[in-house]
């Protein structure tokens, strides 16, 4: 079984025990009784509300033809267990198949009908939505328009929009808006426990990370970025004990919710112990590593670089309820030997 075992399976058996435990031990009336209960809760808790930029959300009833957009969700409903119907493409880390390797594992570990597969390269495909028939679109963390929001709601399908601002829902949020919306909220719950437990384990590991400042870049030809505290990919970041160096902020130039671009005249202000990047390739890295715009980079200098190499590997890097399990060795391999040139 691959290193991204789904956790859920553990969940369902501790669901299942505490249900026989609970009718073994009492009479018949009571037995009743906690079957009642017991059918109450697997089938979760509903009418559920949901506020959002764009209103409010109300879901009736417990969904049976589940939709999802932008980053997360589908992770996240597929790691409790549920077949979604349709989903986004992801052809940056997979080009030939639309599906990354820990969304098809997750497929075929909860088996049935595959989903449909959305085109994510363009604005959201309402009409390839609809035409899956879905009772609820899960949205948290997207690019979702009002405009498509109206259009979904008024098609008569609920959608779970961002909660505060598109592209800024913290990871975790989207677990646990995901099993409110599926009426498994105690299975979100015990599933972030178990994420955040291999968070902490791999921290704890490292206390080198602890406080160590961080800088997450990305040099695209003409344009260089910086990631801000509020993109999840620096939040995992700082999970594992890093914080984000002042100097990123005092670079923000209020342009995005989740990154800034910096000037090339601005590139050795970046002052962090050290800098993490991801490449398509190892060409890429190097081009990163010489090119006289970010050598005046302080970390680059010193070595002190964190990269994560491989398309598959660079999208697994964004967390979610499958990609934390995927890649969380490889990259606390990889600060681990940044950290280490640091603090040389």
């Amino acid at each position: 079984m691959s290193r991204h075992t789904f956790r859920w399976r553990a969940v369902a058996a501790l669901a299942v025990a505490g249900a026989l435990a609970l009718t073994g031990c009492a009479g018949s009336s009571t037995a009743s009784s906690s079957s009642s209960d017991s059918d109450a809760a697997a089938e979760g808790t509903f009418p559920v509300t949901f506020e959002h930029i764009y209103g409010e959300t109300t879901i009736t009833e417990k969904p049976e033809r589940v939709a999802t957009w932008g980053w997360g969700a589908t992770d996240a409903v597929l790691a409790l267990g549920v077949m979604p119907v349709a989903i986004p493409d992801d052809t940056y880390g997979a080009p030939d198949t639309g599906i990354t390797p820990w969304i098809q594992d997750a497929i075929d570990e909860v088996g049935g009908d595959e989903p449909t597969l959305l085109d994510a390269s363009g604005d959201l495909p309402v009409e390839a939505i609809l035409a899956t028939d879905p009772d609820v679109l899960i949205a948290s963390y997207s690019g979702i328009t009002q405009d498509e929001y109206d259009q979904l709601t008024a098609a008569g399908v609920a959608v779970v929009a961002p909660a505060q601002g598109l592209w800024e829902t913290p990871w975790r949020d989207v677990i646990t808006d995901t099993g409110k919306a599926l009426g498994l909220e105690d299975e979100a719950a015990a599933l972030l426990d178990d994420l955040d437990g291999q968070i902490a384990d791999a921290a704890a590991e490292h206390p080198e990370f602890e406080g160590t400042t961080i800088a997450f870049a990305a040099d695209d030809i003409d344009t260089f970025y910086l990631y801000l505290p509020a993109d999840a990919r620096v939040e995992i970041l700082e999970d594992l004990g890093f914080t984000s160096a002042p100097s990123v902020e005092a670079l923000d130039t209020g342009e995005s919710t989740f990154y800034t671009t910096v000037s090339e005249e601005n590139l050795d202000q970046i002052d962090a112990d050290v800098i993490f990047v991801y490449a398509a390739d190892d060409d890429a890295l190097n081009t990163f590593l010489t090119s006289t715009r970010t050598s005046v980079i302080p970390a680059v200098q010193t070595g002190a670089v964190a990269a994560i190499v491989g398309n598959v590997d660079s999208d697994a890097v964004s967390p979610t309820a499958l990609t934390i399990p995927y890649i969380l060795p490889t990259l606390v391999d990889a600060l681990a030997e940044a950290t280490a040139k640091a603090q040389g």
